[in-house]
């Protein structure tokens, strides 16, 4: 069956979704009137400011690093209408529940390793735990289809094509994360996010 890659009625999510990176950096990065260190995910700090939770996965570290999840959003949006997408706020119900799914897994991991007296201090950032949550929710959708997402129309069907590449994507993406300087946590936090959302 042919592909038509046009602009759609459902580009509206990835467009707004890179003008929130884009205006953030701007602000953070660029301008300065905003200290991009109030946004950061920093597990101790979550208690007291949980909106650190959504903020986190709109600031990055540099250019480079929104280039790339630019670049993500991108890929994740061919993917999306190779599967067929029917929804006009699927990508953005995605990211929403996300944030906090991928919160949750983090939180458990970091309970199990105090568990070992093990108290990680870092700080997070940037859009890759949900490209990468997309990622692992389009493999198994690839692999099955899912027509609903929370009750709602999503229209995905199976697509060996997007099977293959995403099988690649993933991958790649997985020996990328053990680079320095890359959030191995958030990486797989992000696809393991994903793969349960699949699920509901």
């Amino acid at each position: 069956m042919p592909f038509n890659n046009s602009i759609s009625k459902y580009d509206w999510q990835y467009l707004v979704t890179g003008f929130f990176l884009i205006s953030v950096f701007l602000f953070t990065d660029l301008i300065g009137v905003i200290d991009k260190e109030h946004f950061y995910f920093v597990p101790r700090l979550i208690s007291d400011q949980p909106y650190r939770i959504f903020t986190s996965i709109l600031t990055h570290a540099d250019l480079n690093h929104l280039l790339s999840n630019l670049g993500g959003i991108i890929i994740t949006r061919y993917f999306l209408m190779r599967l067929g997408i029917k929804s006009r706020f699927f990508y953005l119900k995605f990211i929403l529940i996300c944030s906090f799914f991928n919160f949750f897994i983090i939180w458990v991991f970091e309970k199990i390793l105090s568990f070992f007296y093990i108290y990680p201090n870092y700080a997070a950032l940037g859009f890759s735990g949900i490209i990468y949550a997309l990622f692992g929710f389009i493999l198994l959708t690839s692999f099955y289809g899912k027509k609903y997402f929370l009750g709602k129309e999503i229209g995905f069907k199976c697509n060996y094509e997007v099977q293959k590449m995403s099988k690649a994507i993933c991958l790649i993406g997985l020996m990328f994360s053990f680079l320095p300087g890359v959030s191995l946590l958030g990486h797989l936090s992000g696809f393991i996010a994903g793969c349960f959302l699949f699920l509901i």
